[in-house]
């Protein structure tokens, strides 16, 4: 996701990356917004599916690689960022039909579980908050990436993540039905997780 104070458009960003020693203990990571996505999918009309993001995103992560189950995760999605570059759908996905986004502001996720599957995959289990429903769910995360020092002396890692969710256990039920069967809105989503922390 780009954004036109993305400081890391700048030329400075040819510089090459110093990569970090791994360090032993939990280690406390600010999540990159700038540098961060939400992204998710869901099929419409039962024939293609429909993708859009989440523009603001935040998150707190304390991540300890010698003991993964002791990680922790905290992130916040505000559902006044959502778009699907279609101002029109974008204004009813705000509305009483769907996120309410006066009501319910955020998208919150707490992990309440962490465990290694293979040297660079990782579930994390936690708490999805959605429209003032919590559930659990199953993050399927993908790193954590070498830690590398910007040019700006900061030290960074990345993840990527994936779940699938049903809309409906989130009170996210609107739809209309199709004359030839089927519905306009799918209710599985697939989102997807791409994020980079700052080592705080």
């Amino acid at each position: 996701m780009s954004s036109n104070t993305d400081v890391l458009e700048a030329p400075v960003q040819e510089q090459i990356l110093e990569k970090q020693p791994v360090q032993a203990g939990s280690t406390k990571w600010n999540l990159d917004g700038a540098h961060s996505s939400a992204n998710f999918s869901v099929k419409h009309m039962m024939i293609a599916n429909v993708r859009g993001e989440f523009r603001e995103i935040s998150g707190v992560l304390n991540f300890d690689r010698s003991n993964i189950e002791k990680s922790s995760l905290s992130v916040a999605i505000k559902t006044a960022s959502i778009q699907t570059n279609d101002p029109r759908r974008d204004e009813h996905l705000k509305s009483a039909e769907f996120f309410e986004i006066e009501k319910y502001p955020e998208i919150t996720f707490e992990s309440t579980k962490w465990a290694q599957k293979s040297d660079d995959e990782i579930d994390v289990t936690g708490k999805l908050t959605i429209h003032g429903i919590s559930k659990e769910a199953v993050l399927k995360v993908e790193g954590p990436t070498a830690e590398v020092k910007d040019p700006w002396g900061g030290t960074r890692i990345g993840f990527s993540a994936h779940t699938k969710l049903n809309r409906k256990d989130f009170g996210l039920g609107w739809n209309v039905a199709l004359e030839a069967g089927g519905f306009v809105v799918g209710d599985h989503v697939t989102i997807t997780l791409e994020t980079q922390f700052v080592k705080a």
